[in-house]
């Protein structure tokens, strides 16, 4: 049998967890499919693919052939598409990461349009808003809100995300509402733990404008500075994308928004490759002319 097509095989039963619907999308009996498979298990000499009678699953070593095969038939494609011109469609499944904010409902929105006009992709989106190692972990995408993006990774600019500043009527009601710099100062800070120190600089009437607020809460996770601010518990920069609903529906005020302006870049950033996957080209073109983005 080809190695090569039965590579394909493989990795399709794997991303589908199902030999009858890879066998469906090829146009090969499942008995073929499994033969493929066998055939690949018994040349590596090691059980790829853990079978019961009502699921698929990868075992160990299959999870490692599987995560370095589809990058290399992935890259063929592209290579074979550059000399003949064709055009790849993209199709697999595009692991991304990206941060915990983005748990909202315009990524979600852009999510489910990207997968209905690319309805082979299948997305497995990480949120954990952890630090991943792209490589090592077998991710083909990050979204990360940095200015300083790892050297051996490729990065693209997507938008400016802007954050805002934020409090629930409940809080300004007890702790009054700022309209200065100066009636800042002091006053409880729901902390992003991944912004050092408690100190903010920003441009005002009479130049740089320093504050000291008190952090009564710190944590990485904005989904929970989001809730704790929403509690009354404090003020929070969080990003526009993740508090628009909340402001809207008057749960959460955006305070001195002439004054207190920030902004992140949002970067769509991936392993140096000489041929990207069609999956990770059209998803970050998708993602970076999509207007809800903006």
């Amino acid at each position: 049998m080809d190695t090569l097509v039965s590579m394909r095989v493989f990795c399709l039963v794997a991303e589908l967890k199902s030999f009858a619907a890879a066998a469906q999308r090829l146009r090969i009996s499942p008995a073929m499919a499994s033969k493929h498979v066998m055939q690949l298990e018994k040349r590596l000499g090691t059980r790829l693919l853990n079978r019961t009678s009502r699921r698929v699953s990868l075992s160990e070593s299959g999870a490692l052939y599987f995560e370095q095969a589809s990058q290399m038939l992935d890259s063929l494609d592209e290579v074979e598409a550059a000399v003949s011109n064709a055009t790849v469609v993209p199709r697999g499944t595009l692991r991304l990461t990206a941060p915990v904010w983005m748990a909202n409902t315009i990524f979600a929105g852009v999510l489910a349009d990207y997968q209905a006009r690319y309805p082979e992709v299948r997305l497995d989106v990480d949120l954990s808003g952890r630090m991943v190692n792209l490589v090592e972990e077998g991710f083909d995408l990050a979204l990360r809100a940095t200015g300083a993006p790892d050297e051996a990774l490729i990065a693209r600019h997507i938008t400016n995300v802007p954050f805002y500043l934020v409090a629930a009527p409940a809080y300004i009601k007890r702790a009054g509402r700022p309209a200065t710099f100066a009636d800042l100062s002091g006053q409880a800070l729901l902390h992003y733990a991944l912004y050092p120190g408690e100190s903010f600089s920003f441009q005002g009437e009479h130049g740089t404008e320093t504050i000291k607020l008190d952090s009564v809460l710190r944590s990485a996770n904005e989904r929970l500075l989001q809730m704790a601010a929403l509690a009354g518990m404090g003020l929070a920069f969080l990003p526009k994308w993740l508090v628009a609903e909340d402001i809207a529906g008057g749960r959460l005020e955006h305070l001195m928004p002439g004054q207190v302006i920030f902004e992140a870049k949002l970067l769509a950033v991936y392993p140096s490759r000489k041929y990207l996957s069609a999956k990770v080209r059209t998803f970050i073109d998708f993602i970076a002319t999509d207007k809800r983005m903006k």
